[in-house]
């Protein structure tokens, strides 16, 4: 029997649980399945017979396997009997480009900050020989847990019979008309889905500011040189994804400093909760960040009577004057010493008596951030204020990611070559995360040859903490690996990651 006719309740592989039909097309259905042995959901692709380019997504299936990258959508099993073939990937929940619009455009920033992240993953994925190639409002989801996801890298355009001559100029044409869509709820083209054609001005879409007037110029500028294919001023010609999630990255506008706060408002406390509306939100009430330090106060000393004054003998001033006169030679004998030495000051000392240099101790900051999860936040990884805070999605019943994915990278861009001593990074209110923190040369998002470690901690503390470096290694990435989360407070099954207030000491 062939899985295409199969009922609500057929096990496939006598593991995978059909549940309910999403889509039944062209002779192909996507169902949603329970995956009895993991006990997640799952989505499942099922075949007509005689279905012409099972071939060719069963191919392209194994194929999306061997993509990494957390923000496209996995493929876990393929079964390439051709009467019982079938696919099972990742089930995404949460909204589509298409739901996310259905109030209208998003804020630009944030549509140009979700298809960076989009743009992102797909070069990775081409970087791994697999293009999308079938980018829609539909291949877009904004997941429960707050982050980004593309759907159906290479087996879309394998079930739609979809080439490309050039494919890296044709999805990064995609993504661009995707952020056109975003900024202005409308479709550079004939109209897709629920999104009506964008107007026109002599033949061609109008630019995003021409139809929402509160676009930048700069996003507005840079999804036109992806989308009409124009010349940059700024910069190569925009025809890969990472190309156009790079010029998009700079001209998206940095998030505004909060206000000085006259107290400190952030405090770990036992009532802390999970908002559930989504990161703009974290730090609300008794939010979470770093405990403010506990000042003494005295008690207010009594005012004097008028013109009272506090004696003062003769001795007390003469053993004052002769403490001062001391410390003057002091200082001039160790000055002649320096002089006598070349001039310049020697290493200092640590406590443990090891030499230092001043330079190992000068802070470094960030220039940008990236991540696996949540990657429109991940400056928020060396933001002060705890609000502003990065964090992963959360994920259930598992500290491993759910059991999804074997760890999360959070990637610091330095702007140079470093040498780093410390890396202080500040945690949410639960402890339980391990950490394993690399430098190298290379971007990336996960540990691989590019990169050296130089620090590892198990069940990481909440609050801040500080690692020191294990190996003099030097490089201008730092990456911030977790291998497993520690639960979200007061939510039970629930696993999550914060860090904030990242500071970095070394030289470079």
């Amino acid at each position: 029997m062939s899985t295409f006719i199969s009922e609500p309740g057929t096990r496939l592989g006598g593991r995978y649980r059909l549940e309910d039909r999403i889509d039944d097309s062209g002779g192909w259905a996507s169902w949603k399945a329970i995956d009895e042995t993991l006990a997640r959901p799952v989505s499942v692709l099922t075949f007509a017979p005689g279905f012409p380019r099972i071939r060719e997504v069963l191919t392209a299936a194994r194929a999306a396997s061997r993509l990494t990258d957390a923000r496209l959508a996995q493929v876990f099993d393929v079964e390439d009997d051709w009467d019982q073939a079938y696919v099972v990937m990742e089930w995404v929940a949460g909204d589509s480009l298409d739901d996310l619009l259905a109030d209208g455009p998003l804020e630009p920033a944030r549509g140009a900050e979700i298809v960076a992240e989009a743009a992102e993953a797909l070069a990775a994925a081409h970087a791994a020989g697999v293009a999308h190639l079938c980018l829609t409002p539909q291949s877009l989801r904004w997941t429960s847990g707050g982050g980004v996801k593309v759907i159906g890298t290479g087996i879309d355009a394998a079930l739609a019979d979809v080439t490309a001559d050039d494919p890296a100029l044709a999805d990064t044409r995609g993504l661009a008309m995707l952020l056109y869509a975003a900024l202005t709820r409308y479709w550079p083209g004939p109209g897709m889905g629920s999104l009506p054609p964008a107007p026109l001005a002599d033949g061609k879409p109008c630019s995003p500011h021409q139809v929402c007037a509160g676009v930048p110029a700069g996003i507005d500028e840079v999804t036109c040189q992806a989308l009409f294919q124009l010349e940059r001023r700024r910069g190569p010609v925009l025809t890969t994804p990472g190309l156009f999630a790079d010029a998009l990255f700079e001209v998206i506008p940095a998030p505004m400093a909060p206000p000085p706060a006259a107290a400190p408002a952030y405090s770990f406390t036992q009532d802390y909760q999970q908002p559930d509306s989504g990161p703009a939100e974290y730090g609300g009430g008794g939010g979470w960040g770093p405990p403010p330090q506990q000042q003494q106060r005295r008690a207010p000393r009594p005012p004097r009577p008028p013109g009272s004054r506090t004696p003062v003998s003769k001795a007390v001033l003469g053993l004052i004057v002769l403490l001062v006169l001391a410390a003057i030679g002091t200082g001039l004998y160790s000055l002649s010493r320096n002089k006598g030495g070349g001039g310049s000051a020697g290493p200092s000392t640590s406590a443990s008596g090891q030499s230092t240099s001043p330079a190992a101790n000068t802070v470094l900051t960030p220039v940008n951030a990236k991540a696996s999860d949540n990657g429109f936040q991940a400056r928020g990884a060396y933001a002060t204020n705890p609000a502003n805070a990065w964090h992963t999605q959360f994920y259930l019943n598992n500290p491993v990611f759910g059991g999804l994915k074997t760890g999360t990278g959070l990637l610091l861009d330095m702007g140079k070559s470093v040498t780093l001593s410390s890396i202080q990074l500040t945690f949410g209110p639960t402890a339980g995360a391990n950490v394993t923190i690399e430098i190298g040369n290379q971007p990336g998002l996960a540990p691989g040859p590019s990169f050296t470690k130089i620090a590892k901690e198990k069940n990481v503390g909440s609050g801040t903490q500080t690692f020191q470096t294990t190996t003099s290694a030097s490089g201008r990435y730092v990456l911030i690996w977790f291998t497993k989360l520690p639960p979200l407070a007061g939510s039970g099954n629930k696993f999550e990651a914060f860090v904030s207030g990242a500071v970095l000491h070394g030289s470079g």
